[in-house]
């Protein structure tokens, strides 16, 4: 596999998780969201995960798992084949998805707090989409 094979491949893959972040926010929100703000919610997403991954408040195997979803992102061997449109880059977006959750599930609040690079709302957000709705900072 050629190297821009794994960056399209890791490009697609959080394209598909962009895309899903923003149904999922706008379709399980009660209130009104705007796109712009769940559209910015990807970039603000990938900022958090690369401080949390330097910060050593995090729990060691939090990194871990970080550097364990990326390798895989990068592997040339899939669950399912990224030549299989549209679902062979579902399973990325799925793995990323679910390692986010952990993420942020596992990540002391606070440090999740001081690293989130967006808004509240966003903060608010990814929380409500990590299962974590009535954590305060």
């Amino acid at each position: 596999m050629e190297w821009w094979t794994a960056v399209v491949a890791v490009l697609v893959g959080l394209a598909l998780l962009w895309v899903v972040l923003i149904v999922l926010l706008v379709a399980g929100s009660r209130d009104t969201v705007r796109i712009g703000s769940a559209a910015r919610l990807l970039p603000d997403l990938v900022r958090l995960l690369s401080g949390l991954a330097r910060d050593r408040a995090v729990p060691r195997v939090t990194r871990i798992t970080m550097v364990v979803v990326v390798a895989y992102l990068l592997s040339p061997i899939d669950l399912v084949p990224d030549v299989i449109p549209v679902v062979g880059y579902l399973d990325d977006a799925i793995i990323v998805a679910l390692a986010m959750r952990l993420v942020i599930a596992t990540c002391p609040p606070e440090v999740v707090a001081r690293r989130w690079p967006g808004s509240a709302d966003g903060l608010a957000a990814v929380r409500r989409l990590a299962g974590r709705h009535g954590v305060r900072e």
